[in-house]
């Protein structure tokens, strides 16, 4: 099997490990936005931003670290059970610490009037801290289907719990049916809001368990020198993830107490629409990222990077011209009276394009280890968005958080191209690359500015962009299609 040919398979496996659980959980949307008020709505939001904030702040990098290190280290064994104890302190030290000062996160996290939302937040963060390490060791070993179906079990049950929650046994008390006691008794003890947080903790305990038998296989032994040297290699992603932390939820939060709970709500509900430029980026992402490293030595390498790159852009700018071509039907996953920010999407979809293109380029700074060159730029990407929104958002409104963000990502992008050619300089067809983008952003906005709700105009489009691109890379199609 060629290698391009085996990236694109694993990037496949684990794209449905990552994206139809995901698909999935934006189906939900519509249950979500159905039983949930927008005020409410952005409570689910909130949570969230915190989820994402302590769990970049308690993974510490160490992901990436162990993907580097997976292929350096001949000791798996102390390699696995370094990185897993090393999760599994951290997560005890977490715990102890939020539940000695429980109130004072209570009131951080504005969690004061609901502390069972305080509880679900600590199991999420904890169990999902502790799977990171076995989920990684699935990817590095080469296990895609595995881990891909520990993945759709997880949101099975998340599926399953929140349906249950939200839908059916509101649904039920209202006609009266009969249902266990100490359903009917207990169910309106909590607000409606936290089933969603009840099914993912369940979700995730469920997801450790099934990863224990992979834990069990090793022998643990703690190497503290290698945890040193992944440590030294792995903070400075940590401060890059808060960075991007930042630029992506920073708007959310700001909107929320800047101008308020339902348009936050609002915005947040539109924001979900960008989900499939997301999930592409995830799944390219979930496949790219041990392939670069394993694939590093090899003599083609860069070309193969290069080759890559533009299929990448390619598949991009299909999405982008695709959702917005079809947003007038994509809408109706969300609730009507959530429909107000629509705008928003197209600035997103290309925002979250750029942030692709740069966790591509990031490549250069991981192999030669100056991952300190992702914090700067993730850190130079959190400072556009503060500045952005703090100075325009009150006085013209969410457009100012969606256009934050596609200048933040763009510029992150840009500027890691430029500093990447003086340390690991790859050969990307940037003019090929760039009339492929240029001309998926014009087609995008003809199509939201000039035929918005005109399908078969949009499609006429979309296909011409389609035929186009085919025309250009039949070739190097041909030829990927061909190797054994």
């Amino acid at each position: 099997m060629s290698i391009l040919k085996r990236f694109f398979k694993d990037t496949v496996i684990y794209g449905l490990a990552a994206v139809l659980p995901r698909v999935i959980n934006f189906l939900l949307v519509r249950v979500h936005t159905d039983a949930l008020p927008p005020d409410s709505f952005s409570e689910n939001t909130y949570f969230y931003i915190w989820a994402m904030l302590f769990s970049v702040l308690l993974t510490f990098g160490m992901e990436t670290a162990f993907f580097r290190f997976y292929n350096k280290e001949k000791q798996k064994d102390t390699l696995v059970s370094t990185a897993f104890i090393s999760m599994l302190v951290t997560v005890i030290v977490f715990i102890t610490v939020l539940l000695l000062f429980f109130a004072s996160f209570l009131q951080l996290f504005d969690f004061e009037t609901n502390p069972l939302r305080l509880k679900l937040f600590i199991g999420i963060i904890a169990l999902d801290t502790i799977a990171m390490i076995p989920f990684a060791y699935l990817r590095a070993s080469n296990r895609p289907l595995k881990y891909a179906l520990i993945k759709l079990i997880n949101v099975f049950v998340i599926v399953t719990i929140t349906l249950l929650g939200l839908k059916y046994i509101p649904q039920y008390l209202n006609e009266g049916k009969n249902l266990p006691e100490f359903i009917s008794n207990n169910y309106h003890k909590t607000p409606i809001v936290n089933y969603i947080f009840i099914a993912n903790v369940l979700g995730s305990a469920i997801s450790f368990i099934l990863l224990i038998p992979f834990l069990l296989k090793f022998k643990f032994n703690f190497n503290f020198s290698l945890l040193k040297k992944m440590l030294t290699y792995s903070w400075p992603i940590a401060v890059a993830g808060v960075a991007y932390v930042i630029t992506e939820s920073l708007d959310k939060y700001l909107i929320k107490n800047m101008i308020g709970d339902t348009e936050m709500g609002i915005y947040a509900a539109c924001y979900k629409l960008a989900i499939f430029m997301n999930l592409y980026i995830m799944a390219f992402k979930l496949g790219a990222e041990p392939f670069f490293f394993n694939h590093a030595d090899k003599k083609n390498a860069k070309e193969t990077y290069a080759k890559i790159m533009n299929y990448f852009v390619i598949v991009g700018a299909l999405v982008l011209i695709g959702i917005v071509s079809y947003i007038d039907v994509l809408k109706h996953f969300i609730n009507p009276e959530y429909w107000g920010a629509l705008k928003i999407v197209p600035i997103v979809l290309l925002a979250n394009l750029f942030l692709g293109i740069y966790h591509n380029l990031a490549i250069w700074y991981k192999l030669t280890d100056k991952t300190r060159y992702g914090m700067y730029f993730s850190l130079f990407g959190a400072l556009i968005t503060i500045g952005l929104n703090l100075v325009l958002l009150e006085k013209y409104g969410i457009m100012v958080a969606a256009c934050a963000t596609l200048i933040a990502y763009g510029s992150m992008a840009i500027i890691s191209y430029f500093i990447g050619r003086k340390h690991y300089p790859v050969n990307y067809n940037l003019k090929k690359m760039a009339v492929y983008l240029i001309a998926s952003i014009v087609i995008s906005a003809v199509s939201f500015l000039k035929f918005r709700g005109n399908l078969w105009a949009s499609t006429l489009l979309l296909l011409t962009f389609v035929v186009v691109i085919y025309w250009n890379e039949k070739d190097e199609l041909r030829k990927i299609l061909k190797r054994s």
